[in-house]
């Protein structure tokens, strides 16, 4: 009951924010790089903060450095969904709300090269996360196999974290589902809604993987990173600026350019992440060369839909 009871405080407060945001015009209007064609309210996934903040509260006030900067993320990401802010005050919030982070996972006990590494991995994770949020589904669907997998391990196989935090956050997750994972979404997730959720699933993984020692774990992220990264590779190749919206994603080419629907694109990049985490959870003792197959194949894939999309457009 408790649970019901906080989804629908989640669905009322989603709510909530729609007339605010129409009240105030906070919408995501298509241009020549955007992947949908009708305006659309932008920062849905104010319910992922949300759904912290009702766990931050109810639960204790537990991990109050990750609330702290995960508070800090979500207004400034909001403030750029409503109005462009200074991209100098944008990265200098996102470093002390990850210092805040690394903080509370006890990364600063360690040597100073893991924070190094854990800053450079953590911002990728974000930037990846904010990129591949272009389509209706894709960030709340493979957000939610992803929570659930990590709530699954903090059960039967580790546990790192209190399980109420995942919980929460399904439940913010599966509220925006229902509102973006449609072929006419009622909203977008925003800056608000992917930076959000790309921190907390990244606190959560950090919390696991310093739990167990074992970096392995990352492969939960494994068909985001292998999109993003291959793609930035292929634009700099391209000599393109990276930094510029575009629509080069392999869920692009596929959402945009091979016209497959966006929610079966969404739920391919979902069930693709949910086969990978089963096979990893299955064949854990060769988790170490296991994210090397799984690299591998996803590379040829992704090969595989830039050279279709090319062919395309060469016979056109």
């Amino acid at each position: 009951m408790n649970y019901i009871f906080i989804f629908l405080l989640l669905f009322v407060a989603e709510l909530a924010y729609f007339r605010v945001a129409n009240h105030f015009n906070i919408i995501d209007k298509p241009n020549q790089r955007s992947s949908h064609t009708r305006i659309t309210l932008r920062g849905g996934g104010v319910v992922f903060y949300i759904g912290a903040l009702l766990y931050f509260v109810l639960q204790g006030f537990q991990y109050p450095w990750f609330f702290g900067g995960l508070t800090m993320l979500s207004l400034i990401s909001f403030a750029d969904d409503v109005r462009p802010q200074s991209s100098k005050l944008r990265l200098l919030v996102h470093f002390t709300a990850m210092g805040l982070m690394f903080y509370e996972w006890g990364l600063f006990e360690l040597p100073w090269y893991f924070s190094v590494c854990a800053l450079v991995v953590s911002t990728g994770i974000l930037n990846a996360y904010n990129f591949m949020d272009g389509i209706n589904g894709i960030t709340g669907g493979y957000s939610l196999v992803v929570a659930g997998a990590l709530l699954y391990i903090n059960i039967y196989r580790v546990q790192f974290i209190d399980n109420e935090l995942i919980y929460y956050v399904i439940l913010s997750l599966l509220v925006f589902n229902y509102f973006n994972f449609r072929t006419k979404a009622r909203c977008f997730a925003g800056d608000v809604g992917s930076i959000s959720i790309a921190f907390i699933l990244l606190f959560l993984l950090g919390k696991l993987i310093i739990a167990t020692n074992d970096i392995s774990y990352i492969v939960l992220l494994g068909v985001y990173g292998v999109d993003t990264v291959l793609t930035i590779i292929r634009r700099i190749l391209l000599k393109e600026n990276i930094f510029e919206a575009h629509r080069k994603h392999v869920y692009q080419l596929l959402a945009n350019e091979i016209k497959l629907p966006h929610v079966w694109v969404s739920s391919l990049y979902a069930s693709l992440q949910a086969l990978i985490i089963v096979g990893f959870l299955l064949l854990k003792p060769y988790s170490y060369w296991y994210p090397c197959v799984v690299v591998a194949v996803l590379a040829i894939g992704w090969y595989a839909v830039v050279r279709y999309q090319m062919s395309v457009i060469s016979q056109q």
